[in-house]
């Protein structure tokens, strides 16, 4: 299929993280203005986008692996090049300002002494940001293994790119399920939003089996982010008409790009007029977040499940030494209804339950709405027997063991 993808801009994270770091890229990545595609053919596979952060709660592989010692003058330079780098990049630079001026006083003070090797530095000065930033994009990695050398600091190697899409053919592209539940219901189970220059195909093959269903239910109680551009491409199904979903604005306010719907789409529409339920789980991150929020305050999705993870900051790593890399948000997103985002608080459920029963939730909601619009009166009795006995009674009063906002 024909979706422009997103422009490049991140610097590489360490090696072991290089096939990981292509496929999970989250939220973190900036989102520029898509120019707006015509049917064609599909384009030819082409370099993957670098992980611009690791999933909140998270270990990467290379956090995992054999680490080297760390000595004080390394740890006196880590520190160093982290405040320099957040004062000259973080989103808000008050922000930086104390929390650079905390982690030299804790490094001051001793309080790293006790830490002896890279990974172990990573995770505690990791814990550290998060905890003086609230930002859960904000995350070190580490590698005792240097980096290969780059034409560019943005671009993975061949290597790392074909392993990349290894990791994203062997996941499908991030589509977990696709189903036809009972009562004519679609389900779509998406676990990441991988580059529409990969995805698109199987998300256009995904949306295509839902599209004739009376209403859709889209699950992302484990999905972690992913790529805009294909929240955008996975949006513009469920509208009849192009839609601005988002801005992202730099820190210093002198650049503002937009996410927009697609003019076209591969295949059939879900369309506008159809119910969308969207489930979240407190997992839930970045661009699924950005998913779950965009719908609901355009009010085309009613979201079911639990307050998402927060994350909504945008940015890129910083290679700070050949060891130790930084993901600095530099940027900020602005919806347009409400004008501002879910860094911090995620995004707030229309029906509040636990993440298990979002589901089960989900389905009877779907099916008391289409039980109450279906004209014919033989269907309307037949939707009413699916389910359990336990189900079939709540049909009556479908949010009864939910807490609706």
């Amino acid at each position: 299929m024909n979706v422009t993808p997103s422009r490049k801009k991140s610097s590489p994270s360490a090696p072991a993280l290089a096939a990981l770091t292509a496929t999970v890229s989250l939220c973190a990545t900036s989102i520029w203005a898509q120019p707006q595609p015509s049917p064609g053919p599909a384009p030819q596979p082409g370099p993957v986008t670098m992980i611009r952060m690791v999933p909140p709660g998270v270990a990467p592989p290379a956090v995992l692996t054999a680490s080297l010692p760390i000595s004080d003058a390394e740890k006196n330079n880590l520190i160093a090049l982290t405040v320099g780098e957040m004062n000259k990049r973080y989103v808000f630079p008050d922000v930086a300002k104390r929390a650079g001026e905390a982690l030299r006083a804790k490094l001051a003070a001793k309080g790293y002494d006790g830490v002896s090797d890279g990974r172990a530095f990573a995770e505690a000065l990791s814990a550290d940001l998060l905890a003086l930033t609230k930002d859960k994009h904000v995350r070190y990695e580490y590698s005792a293994t240097p980096g290969p050398q780059r034409a560019e600091r943005n671009e993975p190697t061949e290597s790392e790119s074909a392993a990349a899409r290894r990791m994203a053919e062997q996941a499908n592209f991030g589509i977990e399920r696709v189903e036809r539940l009972a009562g004519n219901i679609g389900y779509v189970d998406v676990r990441l939003f991988h580059a529409s220059t990969l995805a698109g195909d199987t998300v256009a093959a995904a949306m295509a089996l839902v599209a004739h269903t009376d209403a859709l239910i889209i699950d992302l109680r484990r999905n972690m982010g992913g790529h805009p551009e294909t929240v955008a491409l996975m949006t513009s199904y469920l509208f009849d008409e192009r839609k601005l979903l988002n801005s992202f604005t730099s820190r210093n306010g002198d650049r503002s790009e937009q996410s927009w719907s697609l003019d076209w789409v591969p295949g059939k529409r879900f369309g506008s007029r159809k119910p969308v339920y969207v489930l979240t789980s407190k997992a839930t991150g970045s661009a699924g977040e950005e998913f779950a929020y965009n719908l609901k305050h355009m009010k085309r999705a009613k979201v079911v499940g639990q307050t998402t993870a927060g994350a909504a900051n945008i940015g890129n790593f910083v290679q700070l030494t050949p060891q130790f890399s930084l993901f600095i948000p530099d940027g900020r997103v602005v919806h347009p209804v409400t004008k501002t985002n879910w860094e911090g608080v995620g995004v707030e459920p229309d029906v509040n339950v636990e993440a298990d029963d979002a589901l089960r939730t989900a389905q009877l909601l779907a099916l008391t709405g289409i039980i109450a619009t279906e004209k014919d009166q033989r269907r309307a009795a037949a939707l009413k027997t699916h389910g359990t006995g336990a189900e079939r009674s709540a049909l009556a009063e479908p949010t009864r063991r939910a807490r609706p906002k």
